[in-house]
């Protein structure tokens, strides 16, 4: 069992979502949170709730944008030089793009692809290393169902996240024994403001049972890590969905995948 007590922890994709919920139930056992997002006033508000509840919680609010590798660098150095040492990430910020691949515009698409998997790994190569040095830390990467499950009308998204769950895979078995747990969160559909920033008529049709949500979601991701747990999928029914998905032979799925893509196409 990690112990979250006396811990820094910092949180990226604060100020909505997943990564609030997290802050929230973090908020009760670390002594300092470091909030991060591009929305300064949405921090500045999430830092106000949590210090309202618990007097004695240091929060630092970081508005940086992490597409600007520079100022990401920047906020790391000044932390580091101002003492302050992390002991749990919570790798979350990111947003996806709904809509068939070859119908959606290149510039969003990039931006994705950076901050999904280029941002996402920056922190990683930037954080991992002091908590090796320390033999101790958690790490809590934010990957999806999607990227466990072939997803049309997001497939880039979807391959993001695959990157994401399989870097998180490969580095578990990197950190065995160094006193550094990283945990891989693969959620379903959660109604947060990520439906809205992914855009798009075009969206995949997922079963409603497979939602789950985002407050659920936080309390078992932090559970699991706490555990040391090298994956969590949140909600037993999207464990069963995707363990299903798992072992159904591609060619099978192949066809279910071009019949979604069939649904979604406007009829002509």
């Amino acid at each position: 069992m990690y112990e979250l007590r006396g811990k820094t922890a910092l949180i990226t994709g604060a100020s909505a979502g997943i990564g609030r919920e997290i802050a929230r139930v973090l908020a009760r056992d670390v002594s300092t949170l470091i909030l991060v997002a591009r929305r300064r006033e949405r921090l500045d508000e999430l830092a106000s709730e949590l210090k309202a509840k618990r007097a004695e919680l240091r929060v630092l609010v970081e508005p940086v944008d992490l597409l600007d590798r520079a100022a990401t660098g920047a906020m790391l150095d000044e932390l580091e030089k101002s003492g302050e040492s992390i002991d749990v990430l919570v790798n979350n910020a990111g947003f996806g793009d709904y809509g068939l691949l070859h119908q959606r515009e290149w510039s969003k698409i990039e931006r994705m692809l950076e901050l999904n998997v280029v941002s996402a790994t920056f922190l990683l190569s930037r954080l991992v290393p002091p908590m090796v040095a320390r033999r101790s830390g958690a790490v809590m990467n934010i990957g999806s169902i999607a990227g466990i499950v072939p997803s049309p009308a997001m497939g880039a998204y979807s391959a993001t996240k695959a990157y994401l769950n399989h870097l998180s895979e490969a580095m578990t078995a990197e950190l065995t024994g160094t006193g550094v747990t990283l945990t891989v969160v693969c959620p379903g559909p959660i109604e947060t403001e990520f439906q809205e920033v992914a855009g798009s008529d075009v969206r995949p049709p997922m079963p409603a049972a497979v939602h789950i949500d985002a407050v659920q979601c936080a309390e078992e991701a932090v559970a699991a890590m706490v555990k040391g747990r090298a994956r969590l999928i949140p909600g037993w029914i999207p464990r069963v969905f995707t363990t299903v998905s798992d072992v159904l032979p591609r060619a099978l799925m192949r066809p279910v995948l071009a019949n979604i893509v069939r649904k979604l196409r406007p009829s002509s």
